[in-house]
């Protein structure tokens, strides 16, 4: 992780509070809802904020699947292995790569992290906003936690558009001008973490990565397997495989086999 994750972490969680506050000390609908003594949903509001804030340390402070040394996942992978369709026989091991950088063989879809330093396996891309990377451990829930922040924006901007009744003077600008900001900065966030959204659950579905779809034409992998997507199983089969796997996935075995399938 970066140097400058404690002051991205901080920065997200002042963010996130200056909002949540200035949404409740303005005239919005969760204002007048307290006055009334209405307390269910200004409090939902702030439980679900609350609730977004864990979520991004969550992602953020977790292991996004270091490449750990040789053995130490082993138990795992044997676990995993047994789930998994057998490998036809006849088709050559694929050659393991060593990192260039921490010496570690990588497995397959694992890619070194220049900021975090570490290898990461199925590495989807480096958050700088999180301060770590996207990879096979914590990528699941990433996507949790873009669903609810998204949702907290969404609300957020309908409780900030609740308290702009637009009048033409310069005395309601003044008294505005936080919660005109606000509701702009909302819908800038809003537009880029569905956008965000969108396409990982694309890519998902697909059971591919942010750099493999970038960088596909790069990947030695990807270039000489014959298949446009060596790991596609399925959309069922992807979303399964992304959201109830309890265990780190043997890629090398599902990319022989599906190699092997007649086209």
């Amino acid at each position: 992780m970066g140097p400058g994750g404690g002051w991205v972490r901080a920065a997200h969680t002042a963010l996130s509070g200056a909002l949540t506050l200035g949404l409740l000390l303005h005239r919005t609908d969760l204002q007048k809802q307290e006055e009334r003594g209405e307390l269910l949903q200004p409090l939902a509001f702030v439980l679900l904020v609350l609730c977004s804030v864990l979520l991004y340390f969550s992602v953020s402070l977790m292991d996004p699947g270091f490449v750990k040394p040789e053995g130490a996942e082993a138990g795992e992978h044997e676990a995993q292995s047994m789930t998994l369709p057998q490998v036809p026989s006849g088709i050559q091991d694929i050659p393991t790569r060593r990192c260039g950088y921490c010496l570690l063989k990588q497995p397959m879809r694992a890619r070194h992290c220049h900021l975090c330093q570490h290898c990461v396996r199925r590495y989807d891309h480096h958050c700088p906003w999180l301060e770590n990377c996207v990879g096979e451990r914590n990528h699941p829930l990433f996507i949790v936690y873009l669903s609810v922040q998204l949702l907290v924006l969404l609300w957020g901007g309908q409780v900030a558009w609740s308290g702009l009744n637009f009048e033409q003077s310069w005395d309601w600008l003044k008294h505005n001008a936080v919660l005109l900001i606000s509701f702009l900065l909302i819908v800038t966030l809003s537009t880029v973490v569905l956008l965000l959204l969108v396409s990982h659950l694309y890519l998902i579905s697909c059971n591919t990565t942010s750099w493999e779809f970038l960088s596909h034409h790069r990947i030695s992998y990807l270039r000489h397997s014959g298949l446009e997507n060596p790991f596609d199983q399925g959309l069922v089969l992807n979303l399964w495989r992304f959201f109830c796997s309890c265990h780190l996935t043997t890629w090398e075995q599902i990319y022989l086999a599906r190699r092997a399938q007649p086209v």
